[in-house]
């Protein structure tokens, strides 16, 4: 799993690209899907997932001239990343973004995470 942090402003298509160009993919070699949002929709984000031989499953929107086939059924699964930020945000210092520098924040977003991977072997 890797995140970023960006700035309020910042477009999440931006962001959700350098991301995936910073990705080590060699550590993910059964990685065959990127779940995208339809924030992540665009043409470039699309065409970045699929020469870094990813499927990208995202639907199109709506206003699209020529809409493309997705996998439903593997979408459905992006509830999970949802449901990971409902979790997060059950730690107070995260919601509420009480650290002022980057570095605080991005380490405590760590500890949660570790805290909430540790639950679920409870």
């Amino acid at each position: 799993m890797s995140f970023s942090l960006t700035a309020g402003q910042a477009g999440d298509g931006p962001a959700g690209r350098d991301l995936l160009r910073q990705t080590d993919w060699s550590l993910c070699p059964d990685a065959r899907a990127a779940i995208m949002d339809r924030a992540y929709e665009g043409d470039q984000t699309r065409q970045l997932a699929l020469d870094l031989h990813l499927e990208p499953v995202v639907p199109p929107k709506v206003t699209r001239l020529n809409p493309w086939e997705y996998d439903r059924e593997l979408y459905k699964r992006r509830n999970e990343v949802e449901r990971l930020f409902l979790r997060l945000k059950g730690f107070r210092r995260i919601f509420s973004r009480f650290d002022k520098l980057d570095v605080i924040f991005t380490a405590y977003i760590h500890f949660a995470l570790a805290v909430d991977a540790l639950r679920q072997f409870a």
